[in-house]
């Protein structure tokens, strides 16, 4: 019995743990914010704030809304990913609305463990003994004497 209790325990340790980020998806609030009807101010009282805001070209707002899992002691993957840019006209009515997932989602995979600079390799104690007769050397026309 208690290789039973130990079994339904160690089972549940490894299950996945369900994380929101960001904007809290409502699919009827968001189906409610059509073009040509709602403006800025219908958009944020139905939505609220957005994510972000476009800094250049066309006035858009942006709520993105992503789903994570992970296991205990594993970084977390995503699971759903959404984003709905809102774009606007220049009267602030709503133009339009689009819709986009997981098929927008680029993965980087970073090459190696160490980021390539321009310059020569320097070891430990060249840079901790380099500088030693450099750094406030008197020269001519420094005053000193």
């Amino acid at each position: 019995m208690a290789a039973l209790g130990v079994a339904v325990l160690a089972l549940g340790a490894c299950s996945s743990i369900r994380e929101s980020r960001g904007y809290v998806v409502d699919a009827a609030l968001v189906s409610s914010v059509q073009p040509g009807i709602d403006n800025r101010r219908s958009v944020e009282g139905t939505l609220g704030r957005p994510t972000f805001q476009s800094q250049y070209g066309e006035d858009t707002w942006y709520y993105i809304s992503s789903i994570t899992g992970r296991r205990p002691f594993v970084r977390p993957r995503i699971r759903q990913h959404a984003v709905l840019a809102v774009k606007f006209d220049e009267a602030g009515n709503v133009a339009s609305v689009e819709r986009q997932g997981m098929e927008e989602v680029v993965f980087l995979q970073p090459e190696g463990d160490e980021t390539p600079t321009l310059g020569r390799e320097r070891t430990f104690l060249e840079d901790l003994f380099g500088n030693i007769g450099q750094v406030g050397a008197a020269g001519p026309g420094t005053g000193a004497q």
